[in-house]
């Protein structure tokens, strides 16, 4: 009885697996007659093959091997594949064969072996190889059974003779085990002996146990922890998104793997010992790295809102969630700064009841706990008891809050459901309308059209959308991302009818508060790139075999150009619109919106990150009539939309700039509306946050949830970027104005009011020089005096402060007036003192515009050069009463062809040299007057200088020893007198006896200038050192040499003593140039003898060189 039992359960099993293996799937480019396993054609190869590392890799090149190379011992074994697959030889590596097996359990390849030991988490090229041979040619392969139903029909002779020649042909490998199988079979308290039955891996599992598709759990692992410790280097980012990008298909497979995939490569990232580290040292992470806790965070949202997901499901990953997030080297949301929002991702109503019944139950209560906490928090409630404002809650002080991590809105959406009844029309039917539905309350259910809305925080509405795409529900997220695009439309309706109605208040004041908090271009969830990359989906026109792997495409970088066309979508949109142009205006609708500037150096550089990423996503759609009418429909209520809109008249100081977007929308709006186009980018050229006014603050009229309170400032980590993306703004309308006066003047006072960087207008100011001085045209004078406009400004903006571009500037701000004209030259010079330091303007300004280049340049006639000529001397005189010390010998220079002018410069110079200049400046001038031919001029301006200088006795390396040697030379040249007048300032001002007694001998070896004052003709004969004025110099010398020999005694070290002898040597020819010199020289060196006789030494050599 029991023999039969097991032949039918044997019989039974066996006509499962004949009918699996029957199952007809027709695969995309076979023929009907084509047959292979429903197991192998589910999703699995193709699938499988174009997510691994790359199509060319994988996929073709195990295409071509299955084609070229034939596979031997292919054996289809009930749930079981094996086969061998030849690797054909290469150059430098001979031909290889790589034994695969396969198993396979209910549609899903269940476990994977080969032989090339090839550790990766993705299937080897052998296992795809083996896999597309059995879908491809499945006439030319043999079913069976499973071994267990093969063995059961042998008897007892087969099945011996079956064991014995496994064992032959294997013995090496099968005989350890086989006898130690038979030793316990043949015992019977053996563990084998005490189980019914025997294990058959080719039987596949029962209808109990669990079945996935194969994961290499350890390898996973591994991979990610590599890549990890790579920190940036060797492609490790790319091949971290490659797995992220592995698991989205994963999820659009509706594979259960991709949780647990998911799962793996989160405890790796938390793993990862650099979290430690910079939380340690107070680091922050680059950011890659970070940008890739930004996509597990919302992968992990996408997983937690997976529509069809078991509530145990849920709540295991909520589990994990929390887990992870309680770790404190958990990344926060926005960086450094977490996010300072309460829980927004689902404290907001939500679905058909939510839509118009107050919040309630817990969801109130944690809304109101965040909210209320603080003393002076009120609410502004409207009609059905909705929370419309609040002011200066405790809420807004971040330290009675816990840090959001990039795992808290992942938590926050475990709380989400999808069993909403108005949700689940949306998102199930194109056909559901309302059009006897007439409220038009802020939360209605539909719109006039009677289409359906859906009111929900936007972020999670989107990540929605987001969900259903991710998990292979591309229809269901079309619907409700034109519902919530719709809703968006709806709403900026709504806020423009606000804003007219309290136009005329807010104006008055000037200032709002209205903004807010939580911005959709950067945001963690990406709300407006999910609406715009589901809309986008829906008109691609594209090849169909690279249909459904874009996004894994766009991952990798390989992604071919695309084309979109306008696809009518038949429901819920109005005439002539497509999902092309909902796709454009809800990206349009985000790039708008006011919203405040986030708090943190990564979070600021996401918002311009994510702003630049979707323009360039716009840029690549080419725009036709009807989008153009969108971006004149968008950008005109962007202009009249107040403190809702980027663009608004009054918005809040602390908004995000919309320079960036501003010009996007320029270029595409010039060519077909100029004037709407100039009207929004000179709406957008302001930056508020450097204004110097403050605003005071205007609660009149709430946005969404709460008004932030007033005068908060942040710190703008990313304002040097912001302040460029404005200057590219003027130059992009500074460059289409060209030609037109009225619009030049209108941009270039927008850029004098906004721009408060002085190297940006600089900049621009140099744009529009080589705009205007383009090489195949004519110079353009209107924008030449653009550029020389805002050059001015630059040069009063950079007078009084430092800026080590300034002498650049100067220049350049002389060359741009120049090609204006000599009016322009003229002008700059006659108000030179709000633009130039006198300085600047004696030295650069005027000695340019007087230069000979300059006069060619401009063909002037003699006219017009002096008057040129008159204000550069005008303006070198001022400069020398406000600056002697810098722009007399400038002031001279500038001067030397008027008489008066010069008289009056070198007047100016003697009324400061007695205070307000130094003897090297004195000396200049005076070496100057000389080379110009006013020998007594210079003597005079000499004398001076003398009288401010002082050589004391160790300063034999003084650099104005030159100027006193000249000074001395030019009075000796002049005559006796002048001689006899400058050596009692000499012998004043100089105390170093090398110095002097230099100037003694020369005035030795020549006779004094043989003219002299009033034309006296000297002697001839040489001066007299016993009488004045070389008499005087001669005490002073021998007494600066006394002086400095004690000087030096007393401090001398024996290394200095041949050196010091030397010097006496000196010392000596000077006393010998008096009469009574040889006595003095000997007296004085014995008295060096009794003062410094404990210098043994130093005395010896005194002795034996003077006696």
């Amino acid at each position: 009885m029991l023999k039969l039992l097991l032949r039918k359960t044997c019989w039974c099993r066996a006509r499962l697996v004949h009918e699996i293996h029957s199952r007809v799937i027709r695969e995309p480019g076979l023929t009907q007659s084509q047959k292979g396993p429903d197991v192998l054609v589910w999703e699995t190869p193709l699938k499988q093959v174009l997510e691994a590392q790359s199509v060319t890799e994988a996929f073709f090149r195990s295409r071509q091997r299955w084609i070229s190379v034939p596979l031997r011992s292919f054996v289809p074994l009930g749930f079981h594949l094996s086969g061998t697959v030849t690797e054909p030889a290469m150059q430098s590596e001979p031909e290889t064969v790589c034994n695969v097996a396969i198993s396979f359990d209910r549609c899903k390849i269940t476990s994977v072996t080969c032989s090339c030991g090839n550790k990766d988490i993705f299937y080897c090229a052998h296992v795809v190889a083996l896999s597309l041979y059995r879908i491809r040619k499945p006439d030319q392969v043999k079913l069976h059974l499973p071994i267990s139903e093969t063995l059961f029909q042998m008897n007892r002779d087969q099945l011996q003779k079956f064991v014995q020649y496994l064992i032959t042909v294997h013995h090496t490998e099968v005989l350890p085990t086989a006898q130690k199988l038979a030793d316990e079979i043949l015992s019977q308290n053996s563990e084998i002996n005490q189980v019914h039955g025997a294990p058959d891996p080719t039987a596949g599992a029962s209808i109990d146990d669990e079945n996935c598709w194969h994961l290499d759990e350890e390898q996973v692992q591994e991979q990610v922890k590599l890549f990890l410790s790579q920190g940036g280097y060797h492609g490790s980012g790319k091949q971290l998104n490659l797995l992220f990008a592995k698991v989205r298909e994963m999820l659009k497979m509706r594979d259960s793997n991709g949780a647990r995939m998911l799962t793996l490569i989160t405890e790796q990232f938390m793993a990862d010992p650099r979290l430690a580290l910079w939380r340690q040292q107070g680091t922050t992470m680059t950011d890659k790295y970070r940008q890739l806790w930004d996509e597990l965070g919302a992968l992990w949202m996408c997983i937690v809102l997976n529509p069809h997901c078991k509530l145990e499901q849920k709540a295991s990953w909520l589990k994990q969630l929390k887990k992870w997030n309680s770790v404190d080297v958990c990344p926060w949301e926005d960086g450094n700064h977490g996010n300072e929002l309460p829980n927004l991702t689902n404290a907001l109503p939500q679905g058909a009841n939510a839509n118009q019944e107050a919040l309630s139950g817990p969801l109130q209560a944690r809304l109101l706990f965040w909210l209320t906490s603080g003393e002076n928090a009120r609410f502004f409630w409207e009609q059905g008891g909705k929370p419309r404002n609040l002011q200066n809650t405790q809420y807004f002080d971040s330290s009675n809050r816990p840090h959001r991590t990039v795992f808290t809105r992942a938590i926050e959406a475990c709380d989400l459901h999808w069993q909403d009844s108005h949700l689940q029309h949306i998102i199930s039917s194109d056909l559901y309308t309302n059009y006897c539905y007439h409220d038009d309350s802020e939360n209605s259910l539909f719109d006039s059209h009677g289409w359906p809305l859906w009111h929900e925080h936007v972020p999670t509405a989107c990540a929605r959308v987001d969900a259903l795409r991710s998990h292979g529900y591309p229809r269901e997220a079309l619907r409700l991302a034109i519902a919530i695009v719709n809703t968006l439309r709806r709403q900026q309706q709504k806020q423009l009818e606000v804003f007219r109605a309290q136009k005329k208040e807010l104006l008055h004041k000037g200032v709002t508060s209205i903004t807010n908090l939580e911005g959709w271009v950067g945001h963690p969830l990406d709300p407006v790139g999910t609406l715009f990359s589901s809309l986008m989906e829906a008109c691609r026109v594209d090849d169909e075999s690279f249909h459904g792997f874009s996004d894994f495409m766009e991952n990798m970088g390989q992604c071919k150009s695309l084309e979109y066309q306008h696809l009518p979508a038949h429901k819920f949109l109005e005439e002539g619109e497509s999902y092309l142009t909902l796709a454009v205006e809800v990206a349009l609708i985000g790039l708008g919106q006011q919203r405040i500037m986030p708090d943190g150096l990564y979070a600021q550089e996401k918002v311009c990150r994510n702003e630049e990423q979707l323009i360039s996503k716009l840029q690549e759609i080419e725009l036709d009539d009807t989008l153009v009418k969108i971006f004149r429909k968008q950008a005109v209520f962007l202009l009249e939309a107040g403190p809702y809109s980027g663009l608004g008249e009054v918005i809040h100081r602390e908004s995000v700039p919309m320079h960036t977007f501003a010009k996007y929308l320029f270029t595409s709006l010039l060519p077909h509306d100029a004037e709407l186009a100039y009207k929004t980018a000179l709406r957008a050229m302001r930056l508020l946050v450097l204004e110097s006014t403050a605003p005071s603050g205007d609660m009149s009229r709430p946005h969404h949830i709460a008004s932030v309170v007033p005068n908060r400032y942040p710190r703008w980590f990313t304002l040097s970027h912001i302040e460029s993306q404005q200057c590219e703004l003027a130059s992009t309308m500074l460059t289409a104005a060209k030609g037109d006066v009225r619009r030049l003047e209108t941009v270039l006072e927008s850029i004098q009011k906004n721009i408060h960087s002085s190297s940006h207008i600089f900049k621009l100011a140099q744009d529009a020089f080589k705009i205007a001085t383009l090489m195949d045209s004519l110079p353009d004078i209107t924008l030449l005096k653009v550029s020389l406009e805002l050059g001015l400004q630059v040069m009063r903006m950079t007078l009084s402060t430092l800026n080590w571009r300034r002498r650049e500037m100067v220049r350049w701000l002389v060359t741009c007036a120049t090609e204006v004209g000599v009016y322009a030259l003229d002008s700059i010079m006659q108000n030179w003192f709000t633009l130039f330091t006198p300085t600047e303007a004696t030295s650069i300004v005027a000695t340019t515009v007087m230069s000979n280049s300059t006069i060619v340049r401009l063909h002037l006639d003699c006219h017009q050069q002096e008057k040129l000529a008159s204000s550069a001397r005008t303006l070198a005189l001022q400069c020398a009463m406000k600056d002697p010390q810098n722009c007399a010998l400038s002031a001279l220079t500038l001067c030397e062809k008027d008489h008066i002018a010069f008289e009056t410069a070198y007047q100016i110079v003697l009324d400061a040299a007695t205070t307000g200049m130094n003897y090297s400046q004195l000396f200049t001038i005076a070496r100057y007057m000389e080379h110009r031919g006013y020998p007594m001029r210079a003597y005079k301006l000499a004398t001076l200088a003398m009288t401010h200088l002082n050589l004391s006795y160790n300063q034999d390396t003084h650099p104005a020893i030159n100027d006193v040697l000249w000074a001395c030379a030019l009075s000796h040249s002049l005559g006796k007198n002048e001689l006899a007048a400058i050596i009692p300032l000499v012998v004043k001002s100089v105390k170093c006896a090398t110095v002097l007694s230099d100037i003694l001998r020369r005035c030795t070896l020549t006779t004094p200038g043989m003219v002299g004052l009033h034309g006296r003709r000297n002697s001839g004969k040489l001066m007299s050192l016993d009488k004045a004025p070389l008499r005087q110099l001669l005490d002073a010398t021998i007494g600066a040499y006394i002086n400095t020999t004690h000087s030096r005694l007393t401090h001398i070290s024996p290394r200095h003593y041949s050196e010091f002898i030397e010097f006496l040597s000196k010392a000596r020819e000077t006393f010998l140039m008096a009469h009574d010199g040889h006595i003095q020289f000997t007296q004085f060196i014995d008295n060096l003898k009794q003062i410094y006789k404990g210098k043994k030494k130093l005395m010896m050599l005194v002795r034996e060189r003077f006696g």
